[in-house]
């Protein structure tokens, strides 16, 4: 039963998988007149779908351990059934590390989600394969339905984990601190000439990040020199973050409100 439920995931990983192909390939249409901001969301949608996926699978698992902890078995040739769960996890782990890493490189929430369902799985195999390793020595045969109970409770902390976050971007969450502390530091260091920068907000979408903000700039001084100011602080950003769309509003020096960036 414990291998049983590690299928279980298994094949759940196969349509998470597929949802994580669909939902990139979206994301990277270009935007058009119904989606300006581009496709970049669906990559979170794709990250919500695969938890509920995880949520279902686990809920099975725990309808099986439960029918199992009714009427336990002792188990039936489970060292060929180990060997093919040992092989199984280690190409999950080679594979989820993969993931994760080109996930991370890409911003692709989907292709991380994808390879954190996958590290979770190897967890939890590997805990599969110590308790039935044990409940095969032991004759205990109410070890392998606790042991799917246990995979199960493992597999619903992942996949609320997964739509937690999902959800949480899917609501225009802001970027993390140290990326907002940066980009602050980014615009000081490129608004010579102006007066204040305030109003500084930013969300992101995948591989996108949005900022927009205010830029206070002396009254005297030209359009053309303000937008300047604004190309350099721009240029400086997307040098770092190419997927990043920024919006500028500029304003005159009565509207400073010595809040936000205090430039001079």
């Amino acid at each position: 039963m414990a291998l049983l439920s590690d299928a279980i995931e298994s094949i759940v990983n196969v349509a998470t998988a597929i949802v994580a192909l669909l939902a990139v390939r979206w994301s990277s249409i270009p935007p058009d007149a119904g989606h300006p901001y581009g496709h970049h969301k669906a990559e979170y949608l794709s990250a919500v779908a695969e938890g509920v996926l995880i949520v279902i699978a686990a809920l099975s698992i725990l309808r099986e351990a439960y029918f199992g902890y009714l009427a336990p078995k002792l188990l039936d040739a489970p060292w060929q059934g180990l060997a093919v769960n040992g092989a199984a996890s280690l190409i999950n782990a080679v594979w989820s590390w993969v993931l994760i890493r080109q996930g991370r490189r890409e911003r692709s929430p989907a292709l991380v989600a994808d390879g954190r369902h996958l590290l979770a799985d190897v967890i939890s195999s590997v805990g599969v394969v110590a308790g039935v390793a044990l409940a095969a020595l032991t004759g205990w045969a109410m070890l392998d339905p606790a042991l799917a109970a246990a995979v199960a409770l493992h597999i619903l902390w992942s996949g609320w984990g997964l739509m937690k976050e999902s959800v949480g971007a899917l609501m225009d969450e802001a970027v993390p601190p140290q990326m907002l502390a940066h980009i602050r530091e980014i615009i000081a260091t490129n608004s010579d000439g102006a007066i204040e920068v305030h109003d500084l907000r930013t969300r992101h979408a995948g591989r996108m990040m949005f900022i927009d903000f205010h830029l206070v700039v002396p009254s005297s001084m030209s359009v053309a020199a303000a937008h300047d100011i604004c190309d350099r602080i721009e240029r400086a950003i997307k040098a770092e973050s190419p997927d990043t769309l920024i919006s500028v509003h500029v304003e005159p020096e009565d509207k400073t409100n010595h809040s936000g960036i205090v430039l001079m």
